[in-house]
């Protein structure tokens, strides 16, 4: 049976800037804290985390949906990729982001679940709120 991970979060920033940040090296390291290698182009890797994240990007809808192939390092050499869908949509002011994470091992579902809220979610929350 496959897995989904689904949340949504609305930062004080507009959907079109968060989208940008997403896939904005030099922001999204801002976030992230550390180096990150992205691009918006079909089939530019990804890595954040010192190598713990890895992937491809697979579509990007500017400035709505990005689509990107992930694992981290707590996936067994023969699970196959998750794949992950960020939709990003205004919300007043602000803009949300919806995500769908599919496919995730068990053992690693729960790491992940958590860590969106705790690697991505409260840092952006953070970094956006001190106005940078």
């Amino acid at each position: 049976m496959r897995s989904v991970i689904t949340q949504s979060v609305v930062l004080p920033a507009p959907a079109d800037a968060l989208f940008t940040a997403y896939l904005d090296p030099d922001q999204h390291a801002a976030i992230t804290g550390g180096p990150v290698t992205v691009s918006s182009a079909p089939g530019a890797l990804f890595a954040a985390f010192d190598g713990a994240l890895s992937g491809t990007t697979l579509a990007v809808i500017a400035p709505a949906m990005i689509v990107q192939s992930w694992r981290s390092e707590n996936f067994h050499p023969g699970d196959q990729d998750s794949t992950l869908i960020l939709t990003f949509t205004p919300e007043g002011e602000h803009g949300r982001i919806d995500l769908v994470h599919l496919d995730v091992p068990e053992q690693d579902y729960a790491g992940v679940d958590d860590g969106w809220e705790t690697y991505y979610w409260q840092p952006w929350r953070a970094l956006l709120e001190a106005g940078r």
